[in-house]
């Protein structure tokens, strides 16, 4: 089980993790793949308005957002993400990135950018690396 440290310092407990993602089979993949490997996935969304609407309840440690979705892109909820939750985590893990999208994401609060043809593994140690630095 991956931990990420309780506040006081002296509990661990799981990574919590949302995921969004906009393709079924993408979202399930995700999901299920971080939970086999320890992350626990307390929540999931297939846009940007239902992350929005969700991420209060879920209480992620982080939220894993993909790019380009319909309706509303993933720097777009990042950013509306981050103004309700002002600390929250927010990873962009897209197939999608350039430059101008990493700068566009740190201007809404992303956390990190990470590309999908990086894979998984490069994901979780993100995750995990992220938690531990600021937790």
């Amino acid at each position: 089980m991956l931990t990420c440290p309780v506040r006081s310092g002296v509990v661990t407990r799981p990574i919590r993790v949302m995921v969004v993602d906009d393709t079924a089979h993408v979202l399930r993949m995700l999901s299920a793949m971080l939970a086999l490997d320890g992350f626990e996935v307390v929540g999931e969304a297939a846009s940007g308005p239902a992350a929005i609407d969700a991420v209060d309840e879920a209480d992620p440690d982080v939220v894993v957002m993909d790019y380009r979705m319909p309706f509303m892109d993933g720097l777009t909820a990042a950013r509306l993400i981050r103004e309700r939750r002002p600390g929250q985590i927010v990873v962009l893990y897209t197939a999608f990135i350039d430059e101008d999208i990493e700068r566009q994401a740190n201007e809404a609060g992303v956390s990190l950018c990470v590309g999908k043809v990086e894979g998984l593994a490069s994901l979780e140690r993100e995750i995990s690396r992220l938690c531990a630095a600021l937790f």
